[in-house]
């Protein structure tokens, strides 16, 4: 099994900045693309920001030049600048893992993490 585990969310005021993190673990043969949701009360889950193994980048329009993804596997990070109160969500990561050779890349997910924008 893999495991995605997400760490720094937490309130911050406008303008303000936070960074997460999510390192995967488990029983992993290769990771392809990894990235960061966001799920805000009565919206669906969009994808905020992914980068592949080789480091290509795709960023929702709605964040990009305020947010930053980068990886060090099996570490994923999203540097979030220039925070606004329309960032507000639960953050979600994602990694599309392969567990053995044999086996077809399948998406996993961490357990979130709020990110709270507010004066």
């Amino acid at each position: 099994q893999v495991q995605l585990v997400e760490s720094g969310g937490g309130l911050v005021q406008p303008g303000g900045s936070l960074r997460l993190s999510c390192a995967a673990s488990g029983s992993i043969f290769s990771i392809t693309v990894m990235g960061w949701y966001r799920q805000a009360p009565g919206k669906e889950r969009e994808l905020v920001a992914s980068i592949t193994s080789g480091g290509s980048t795709n960023y929702a329009d709605s964040v990009k030049g305020r947010f930053t993804v980068s990886r060090d596997n099996p570490t994923v990070y999203l540097q979030m600048n220039s925070l606004k109160p329309e960032d507000t969500a639960t953050y979600y990561c994602n990694a599309r893992v392969r567990t053995d050779w044999r086996t077809a890349a399948r998406d996993y997910w961490g357990q979130g993490t709020q990110v709270t924008v507010s004066s």
